[in-house]
């Protein structure tokens, strides 16, 4: 059954009012006391139990006080009830339970001291079995308390050990998979530039053939065909590994500016209008660079929207030449908000942009806001 939140908050109030009210009303019905004493000293003795998690050694001493104030009123008379026995063993037990370091130690000192004077009220010396007694009268609520709280602190203690060994052991996983994965892509890179080379070397020599030897040409289209086929299933089975176990196709559309419509109200549907503008046929971009342009576009939208302020808005200018494609992110964020280099989502820009070989221009714009421009070619010039 789960503890309601109220009462978790607020359980030492609630635990202190109910006990405190049980010895209020016992203290009233004492013949051989007046309520005018014996009340406030009931109040003394149970109210601070409100404070026993927070002040543990100043709520064990006020109920203390209280204690001694009960039994000096009370004298040879039999004051013993079931509220006084559960606040006489909660205080014990709360001081055990919640004093640390220094406290404690007063604490634990305060308990051997109450000891002893709870001996000698008895018949005015120490003796051996009245000290024993003593000690485990007043000593056993005590340690039980330290006990719970040792036992506590363990656990937590163990807890804390088990989290830190466990991102440790995630963080060691991680890294073995980052270098795995880099491994992976320079394999990848040898296969790729191993294909390209021969490749390249096999269609100049049979540019060179053609015309002279049919044969010969026949040969070299062969080598590109093969060289290229088990390049392809190279970096297929390579490319498998490096993909995460939780994508497929079918979840994860390949990013492309086909889908711009689609990106493009997902964030107006966020709370950023955003204007469009594309010239050229957006068909005629090559699958790389087209992957690279939309998620320039949608790293600027998104930085766009955490950065540019609630009453800002947007626009996306595309471009589509015959040798490259030209993407212009802008918005009319706050000055204040448009220079703050738009954090990490520029470093994904930039890498973007970098892959294919293009220029980006990022920075606070001429009227305010922030632009994003990237030109992308569609070939590397080597």
């Amino acid at each position: 059954m789960d503890i309601p939140p109220w009462f978790s908050q607020h359980r030492d109030l609630l635990i202190a009012g109910v006990v405190t009210a049980m010895l209020v009303f016992d203290a009233v019905g004492w013949d051989f006391s007046e309520p005018s004493k014996s009340v406030p000293a009931a109040l003394l003795a149970a109210a601070p139990l409100a404070l026993r998690r927070r002040l543990p050694l100043v709520s064990f001493v006020l109920c203390g006080t209280g204690f001694a104030l009960i039994l000096a009123l009370t004298g040879e008379n039999d004051s013993t009830t079931v509220a006084l026995v559960a606040v006489f063993l909660l205080t014990l037990y709360s001081v055990g339970r919640y004093a640390r370091r220094l406290e404690a130690w007063i604490t634990a000192f305060l308990v051997v001291v109450g000891a002893v004077a709870f001996a000698l009220s008895d018949r005015g010396h120490v003796t051996a079995g009245g000290l024993a007694f003593s000690l485990a009268f007043i000593g056993v609520p005590w340690a039980a308390g330290l006990v719970v709280r040792l036992r506590t602190e363990r656990e937590r203690s163990l807890r804390a050990a088990n989290a830190q060994l466990k991102a440790e052991q995630e963080e060691q996983a991680r890294a073995a998979v980052a270098a795995e994965r880099s491994r992976i892509a320079r394999e990848l890179h040898d296969v790729v530039s191993h294909a390209i080379s021969v490749t390249v070397l096999q269609a100049r020599g049979g540019r060179r053939m053609l015309g002279v030897d049919e044969n010969e040409v026949r040969k070299a289209l062969h080598a590109i065909e093969h060289v290229n086929r088990q390049a392809l299933g190279d970096m297929r089975r390579l490319l498998f590994l490096l993909r995460d176990a939780d994508d497929s196709p079918s979840n994860h559309p390949s990013p492309s500016l086909a889908r711009l419509d689609a990106l493009v109200t997902h964030v107006r549907d966020t709370g950023l209008p955003v204007d469009v503008s594309v010239t050229g046929s957006i068909e005629q971009i090559p699958p790389g660079v087209d992957s690279s342009a939309y998620r320039i576009v949608q790293e600027a939208l998104t930085n766009s929207l955490k950065h540019a302020g609630p009453s800002a808005r947007a626009r996306v200018e595309i471009v589509c030449g015959s040798a490259g494609v030209n993407v212009a992110i802008s918005d009319d964020g706050h000055p204040a908000d448009s220079t703050s280099g738009r954090g990490h989502g520029l470093i994904g820009i930039r890498e973007r942009v970098a892959v294919v070989g293009g220029d980006l221009e990022a920075g606070p714009g001429e009227h305010g806001g922030f632009v994003v421009r990237a030109k992308l070619p569609y070939a590397v010039e080597v």
